[in-house]
């Protein structure tokens, strides 16, 4: 990818969150010349809405003060990860419009990071132990007692280095000895109190194959994977505060500026040999209603198939999403209003829908379509009665232009759109009533035709013919107006209308012994065969369009071809939930 920083745009309206103020001060002061971010994701699923916003921020903030951001894979435990969740990230990161400085991946500095572990214990700052996971908790203490110190803590320095070799050449099996820092069991923070640096597992490495039989922890690589890259602002979620005492400790204690001969195995790479004083910054996570968030329970509706994929449009993955037709337009505008805060709270998802709604209303082109047909007749025309009219394909933007629809006498309307016996205030077709078809004319009920069981199967209409566009009676004022689309041209369309997966706003609460997968919405997907002008069938995949009154629906990224067209519904033209409520 390209190395060049990007420079902001010009008109990019100055933000004024903590970050960004934190990055203008270290600027002003001198602290910093150059400004490099990280994007840091660990590849054991695909990304979700919370990740766009850490996109947003380690990407843009690089991006508003001319400085790089690096993608680096946190791929520290191999029995997790996958290569397939490693495109989808990539793919992810491309599609929200940005680019990353270098690609990296926490396995690149498998080296540093093992040479940085050998320093510490030469140090008498780490130590091999031999508890159990079990009794390591059990040492541990708890939030309001001490933790008492491993009777491994005082091997010597020969030791901990003959045993932490040993490990390294796999001598030893998964769990039997792990490497930690020494530091101190009675810390407040339970984080200092003696934390792994190192755990023994025997797993195949995507990109190392079965070269190491240890791995890093998280704290321990993360901490020296932004020192190694020369990060300057290492911008994390609120979960990991109380993580910046040890993140300190690992880039203090280790001090990879002075000692660069740590730095030699990123020769062998090909690597720069560039290290750094990073200052890790927590903001608040991104957490919407109806949804849930955590891996393991997007992992688990995968695979047990209350799903079709990490792609469904109803998941919050961002393959998911984008598959639902969200823009990386309507994303960014989002975390633009929810904005950078260091206050955790569960948002509205009115929020996010209502971002989508206004960049497709202001973007996204007008169609006609029908996904619940009823037949109309117009009997005052021939039976091989046929026109083109044209339609400006956005009523706000010139710029979009106009198409053509062919209209004829045999037409298909929304059977909501009739009413047999019409409800108080309804404004649609009713017998004996008018309505005004869109930009077509004013047609009146004269018959309904119903099958032997009393249904409804077709209205018979007379067309004003003093009402066609450009005529006299055009403005002849009617109560409602609604939409059409030509029987002898319409091209038959799957239409998918998707909705919330859950019930619930809360679907994580676990009160009175249920789960979130209690909380599933049974019609959070219903599949309907519709018809679509010809101009939307003729959509690219992923184009987006707002159906006129029905909401704004895309052309799957898949399934959709302009013989077959298949159609998700993105999102509703009005907020039905809180209607609902």
């Amino acid at each position: 990818m390209s190395s060049t920083p990007t420079p902001p745009a010009a008109d990019a309206p100055v933000r004024t969150d903590f970050i960004r103020q934190i990055v203008r001060d270290d600027l002003a002061s001198g602290k910093h010349s150059a400004i490099k971010t990280r994007f840091p994701p660990e590849p054991n699923g695909y990304l979700h809405i919370g990740h766009a916003k850490a996109i947003c921020l380690d990407f843009g903030v690089a991006a508003e003060f001319g400085g790089v951001c690096n993608l680096r894979l946190d791929d520290t435990n191999p029995a997790r990860e996958d290569p397939e969740y490693v495109r989808a990230i990539q793919d992810d990161v491309r599609w929200l419009g940005f680019d990353w400085h270098s690609l990296r991946h926490a396995s690149d500095y498998f080296g540093v990071y093992y040479l940085a572990a050998e320093k510490l214990i030469r140090d008498g700052k780490a130590f091999v132990c031999d508890l159990s996971a079990d009794e390591v908790r059990e040492y541990r203490g708890s939030l309001v007692e001490p933790g008492r110190n491993s009777p491994f803590r005082e091997r010597s320095v020969e030791e901990n280095l003959d045993l932490f070799r040993r490990m390294r050449a796999g001598e030893f099996p998964d769990g039997a000895r792990t490497l930690r820092a020494k530091i101190d069991m009675a810390s407040g923070n339970i984080n200092l109190r003696d934390p792994a640096l190192y755990r023994i597992k025997h797993v195949e490495h995507q990109n190392t194959g079965n070269e190491w039989p240890i791995y890093p922890m998280y704290d321990f690589a993360h901490a020296l994977g932004d020192a190694v890259e020369g990060i300057t602002h290492s911008l994390c979620t609120l979960e990991f505060e109380d993580h910046r005492p040890l993140y300190d400790w690992c880039v203090d204690h280790v001090d990879l500026a002075g000692n660069p001969e740590l730095l030699e195995p990123l020769v062998a790479k090909g690597l720069p040999k560039e290290a750094g004083k990073p200052r890790q910054i927590e903001f608040s996570r991104l957490n919407f209603n109806y949804l849930v968030m955590s891996k393991r329970k997007l992992m688990a509706l995968v695979t047990d198939k209350l799903v079709d994929g990490w792609d469904d449009p109803r998941m919050p993955t961002l393959q998911g999403i984008r598959r639902r037709g969200y823009t990386p337009s309507a994303l960014k505008l989002m975390v633009e209003r929810v904005g950078i805060s260091k206050q955790n709270s569960l948002l509205d998802i009115s929020i996010l829908e209502g971002a989508l709604r206004d960049d497709l209303d202001a973007h996204a082109p007008r169609r006609m379509a029908v996904i619940d047909p009823l037949k109309v007749v117009l009997t005052n025309l021939d039976a091989g009665f046929e026109e083109t009219l044209t339609f400006a394909n956005h009523p706000k933007d010139e710029s979009q232009g106009e198409r053509s629809i062919p209209f004829s006498r045999e037409l298909w309307i929304e059977r909501e759109d009739f009413e047999e016996v019409p409800p108080k205030g309804f404004k649609r077709l009713t017998p004996g009533g008018e309505v005004r078809l869109r930009g077509a004319g004013i047609i009146r009920c004269d018959e309904a035709i119903k099958d032997a069981d009393g249904h409804v199967v077709e209205l018979r209409c007379t067309l004003d013919p003093e009402s066609r566009p450009g005529m006299e009676g055009a403005n002849r004022k009617v109560k409602g107006t609604i939409h059409w689309v030509s029987a002898k041209h319409a091209v038959t369309a799957q239409v998918r209308l998707y909705d919330r997966l859950f019930t619930v706003a809360d679907p994580d609460n676990d009160e009175g012994g249920k789960t979130y997968v209690d909380y599933l919405n049974p019609d959070s997907r219903k599949v309907v065969t519709g018809y679509v002008e010809p101009a939307a069938a003729q959509a690219a995949n992923e184009q987006g369009f707002q159906f006129e009154r029905l909401g704004y629906f895309v052309a799957d990224r898949y399934d959709h071809k302009a013989a077959a067209p298949v159609f998700n519904r993105s999102v509703t033209l009005r907020d039905t939930w809180a209607q609902k409520a």
